[in-house]
């Protein structure tokens, strides 16, 4: 009742019964607790989870089919595979995705991952990335023409990013 009441969900009150539960079991076999009390700490109930998740998951033919939209001959068919790539296979958030520099991802151990990558509540994980998904980022940050900063930028339509098609104008308007 007192973890309900602080507002926590029925999967983390859950969690932290299950531990408690484990505790009684020590405690019983190392005599610290009476077989009795034990047995009356296993008996408490589990929080109850109402409802069912909602929400439509991606197959993994669905998930191909999506991935192979974006024409993978313009730049901006590139980087929209390389964050289709990046949603998919690392599961990241749109506004995770949206924040990454190109620094953020880094060969680790002979594998490459997202370092100190910070979530919701400010939970900070490394995130592995799978090769065939560093290809995509590869290919992006070639056509791009990216060495640092954000990873995912902006495309105009002549296919450009963003800072080229800045630098292209200041260029003409200077001659």
């Amino acid at each position: 009742m007192h973890l309900e009441s602080r507002g926590l969900a029925p999967g983390t009150v859950n969690l932290r019964l299950a531990a408690i539960r484990r505790l009684a079991y020590e405690g019983a076999d190392s005599g610290l607790l009476s077989p009795e009390q034990a047995a009356g700490i296993r008996r408490v109930k589990g929080a109850k989870k109402l409802g069912a998740r909602v929400g439509n998951w991606l197959t993994a033919d669905d998930a191909h089919a999506l991935w192979v939209l974006p024409d993978s001959k313009t730049s901006k068919g590139k980087r929209d595979r390389a964050i289709l790539s990046v949603l998919l296979a690392c599961g990241l958030r749109r506004g995770e995705v949206a924040a990454l520099d190109v620094d953020d991802i880094q060969r680790r151990e002979d594998h490459w991952v997202i370092v100190d990558l910070a979530g919701k509540s400010g939970h900070v994980r490394t995130v592995p990335v799978p090769d065939w998904v560093m290809r995509m980022i590869g290919e992006w940050i070639t056509a791009a023409g990216i060495s640092d900063g954000k990873l995912f930028r902006c495309v105009c339509r002549a296919g450009k990013t963003w800072g080229d098609f800045m630098t292209d104008r200041v260029i003409v308007r200077n001659h």
